[in-house]
């Protein structure tokens, strides 16, 4: 396993600033997701630790070594991408073994070993004779994940792997990788996505990213209960956090009052009334949203089933010791 340290990092392409000045430290052994919204850098970050694109200034250091000059195949990365990049001629065992074919004086029995003790991981021993497109989506990014784990790698760098498959494939899958996190925990692994529930579910540490900047580092529950920005808020949860300003939020000595729908109860002497817009009935928890006067609606989640209708008015009020509250500048007040 590998630390990563990253100083002052910057890309840029042409007089694009892609990457603007990035530090952070990523342990040995450690589970790190990048997350963030489209266009905010974090591909671009896992590529310049992978060595796939060139930094523009700064130092990338592996184990306390800079590696900036040092190419992809010397850096002991393995890089699994959304795209599965399999070969369509070769069967699976082929695909897994090929990187290990191209090195020189590897045994033809150790390769077999490797290619089948991560098949054994993965679950897909049945599927090494069969062709890519002989595999459902799911068994595909299992063998590219396959493939990663034969050359034993120090690092294991993810981009996005999950986001070519449906829903229940992406579940599927994230518990496969979350098992093999658990099997492999002397390997450093970095994740790219850009859904913030794997990035909860997965990671030991969750570094948000904002256009090209580190917006917080921290453990999933760091970034839920303790925010250090209304766009760490809103980013973190699912659904996202509330967003109250004017009289309501002057009145908690704050600019915006932030409130997450499980925090808020519906009760006869609520502070705040609203009208039910919508009610979402999912099974275990229902979502009541209410036009409250914000610029969003509130979203209410509630435990089982809610009944109630649109039109209907209503009175919440927040759990005190639950409320956020933020500046005019979006940070918190402690």
């Amino acid at each position: 396993m590998a630390s990563i340290e990253l100083r002052n990092i910057r890309k840029s392409f042409g007089i694009v600033n892609v990457i603007k000045g990035v530090d952070l430290e990523i342990r040995k052994g450690e589970f790190m997701v990048f997350v963030g919204p489209s266009g905010c850098g974090k591909s671009t970050l896992l590529r310049l630790i992978s060595g796939l694109e060139d930094i523009t200034s700064g130092e990338m250091l592996f184990d306390g070594k800079v590696v900036n000059a040092l190419a992809p195949s010397k850096r002991g990365i393995a890089m699994v991408f959304q795209s599965y990049a399999l070969y369509p001629h070769m069967t699976v065992y082929e695909n897994m073994a090929f990187g290990l074919t191209l090195e020189k004086g590897k045994d033809k029995e150790d390769i077999r070993k490797r290619v089948e003790r991560a098949a054994d991981m993965l679950q897909i021993r049945d599927y090494l004779d069969r062709l890519p497109k002989q595999l459902s989506g799911g068994q595909r990014q299992r063998v590219a994940i396959g493939r990663a784990i034969t050359r034993d790698p120090k690092v294991f760098l993810f981009d996005e792997p999950l986001s070519n498959l449906d829903a229940a494939l992406r579940v599927a899958t994230r518990i496969e990788i979350a098992k093999l996190h658990e099997g492999m925990h002397e390997t450093t692994m970095v994740y790219v996505t850009h859904d913030q529930v794997e990035a909860m579910t997965l990671a030991d540490r969750i570094c948000v990213l904002r256009d090209g900047l580190i917006e917080q580092v921290g453990t999933p529950m760091e970034l839920y209960e303790k925010p250090d920005s209304i766009f760490v808020a809103g980013f973190i949860g699912s659904p996202k956090m509330n967003f109250i300003a004017g009289e309501k939020a002057a009145n908690f000595d704050c600019s915006t009052l932030g409130i997450r729908g499980e925090h808020l109860q519906i009760k006869d002497d609520g502070i705040w009334e609203g009208t039910v817009i919508h009610t979402e009935n999912l099974g275990a928890d229902a979502y009541v949203y209410l036009e409250m006067g914000a610029e969003e609606p509130v979203v209410v989640r509630l435990e089982g089933a809610a009944r109630y209708k649109s039109g209907e008015v209503l009175r919440v009020s927040p759990m005190q010791d639950k409320v956020h509250r933020f500046d005019e500048a979006g940070k918190p007040i402690r």
